[in-house]
């Protein structure tokens, strides 16, 4: 956790809690824990989002190669029965 151990974990604590105070501490400590939340959450929103787009545009470009695969195909298809017509 960022190189922070217990010691110092208790330290960062106590110094709290001599600034802000007994009575103040627990309601910081809930605004944090609320914010980091939040955070957390609309973290998560955006990733969903970019992988909801990388999905999109990989599906556009799956469907773009399918459909030139097929038009080649059939112009593969088509080629040899244009030749014949036009010899005739």
């Amino acid at each position: 956790m960022f190189g922070i151990g217990m010691p110092e974990l208790i330290i960062i604590f106590v110094i709290a809690l001599i600034v802000i105070g007994p009575q103040k501490l627990p309601d910081l400590a809930r605004s944090l824990g609320r914010g980091l939340a939040e955070f957390k959450r609309a973290t998560d929103d955006f990733k969903q989002s970019v992988q909801e787009e990388s999905r999109a545009a990989d599906e556009k470009e799956k469907i773009a190669q399918d459909v030139a695969e097929k038009e080649k195909t059939a112009e593969m298809e088509k080629g040899p029965a244009e030749k014949k017509e036009t010899a005739a």
